[in-house]
């Protein structure tokens, strides 16, 4: 058997790790991130139309998907905002040690859920 020439064959040659399922999540949250900002450009273009531009948008973005893209929008912000302060203690040169890599790892996956629960509970509540 010859040595796998790329880290993204966990099934048959690495086991599942926190770390790298974290690092894999990071990169699908920059992009949810980035396609979650075409609908807030979409809702201040409406904002600024008016009239039944703003009723269609205000519709969908009030509707069931429209309340499901905000929330994992949101998700997908808290999630890559702490784990992009996980990243500047790596950068300073903290964290590496394995215990550490994945108790931040962890920290950081329980701020979000707090984070999001949080946000969403004012949204509710307001």
């Amino acid at each position: 058997m010859e040595r796998p020439l790329s880290p993204f064959m966990f099934p048959t040659w690495y086991r599942f790790q926190i770390t790298s399922g974290l690092s894999i999540l990071h990169r699908l949250t920059g992009i949810g991130l980035t396609v979650g900002s075409i609908l807030l450009v979409w809702w201040l273009v409406a904002v600024a139309a008016g009239g039944e531009w703003f009723a269609a948008t205000h519709a969908f973005i009030a509707s069931p998907v429209g309340i499901l893209l905000l929330f994992l929008w949101s998700v997908a912000f808290f999630y890559h905002l702490c784990n992009g302060i996980r990243h500047l203690a790596w950068d300073a040169g903290r964290g590496f040690e394995i215990r550490s890599a994945y108790r931040s790892g962890y920290a950081v996956l329980a701020a979000t859920a707090v984070l999001t629960v949080l946000t969403w509970l004012y949204v509710i509540l307001a």
